[in-house]
């Protein structure tokens, strides 16, 4: 699995900041009240960047002999998956909230920071959780072993062969 990179992040965060800009647009255009998400968003993104944090702890401890647990890694694998999900959904999240806070300081009106509140926070927990899913991603890589490259570590064939 290889590691997520600054490039997908860029890319999901300028698809998320797009599609924040153009939903204000069409809902504006059509006469309707901008888009604000919900209060309890911001507080949903940073508590699912600790949970994966969380998990991918025991990972960590376990590939660095820390604990005399076994590293199952299946649970290694989607532990990481989750994380590099994580870390794409923080960065849609926070480019979506950055094309609504974007279209409503293009307007002529400035709006009210109350208004903005959930906006800011949506933002900045997608931020919080791109960092977290990032950290797990981090913490669930396992060391290679020193044997894996070494040239002649192959099982010898029959003896008389």
């Amino acid at each position: 699995m290889k590691r997520t990179g600054a490039g997908i992040l860029i890319i999901a965060l300028v698809i998320g900041a797009v599609v924040g800009f153009v939903v204000d647009t069409m809902l504006t255009a059509m006469g309707r009240t901008t888009f604000s998400p919900a209060a309890s968003l911001p507080t949903i993104l940073v508590l699912l960047g600790a949970v994966v944090v969380v998990l991918a702890i025991p990972i960590f401890r376990a590939s660095r002999g820390r604990s005399g647990q076994r590293i199952d890694p299946f649970r290694a694998l989607r532990i990481a998956m989750l994380a590099k999900a994580s870390s794409l959904l923080g960065a849609v999240a926070a480019g979506f909230a950055a094309g609504l806070l974007g279209f409503l300081l293009t307007r002529p009106v400035t709006p009210s920071i109350g208004s903005m509140g959930s906006i800011i926070a949506t933002l900045a927990a997608g931020a919080v959780l791109v960092v977290a899913g990032l950290v797990a991603e981090q913490l669930c890589t396992i060391r290679k072993d020193d044997d894996d490259d070494t040239p002649g570590n192959t099982p010898a064939g029959p003896v008389g062969a």
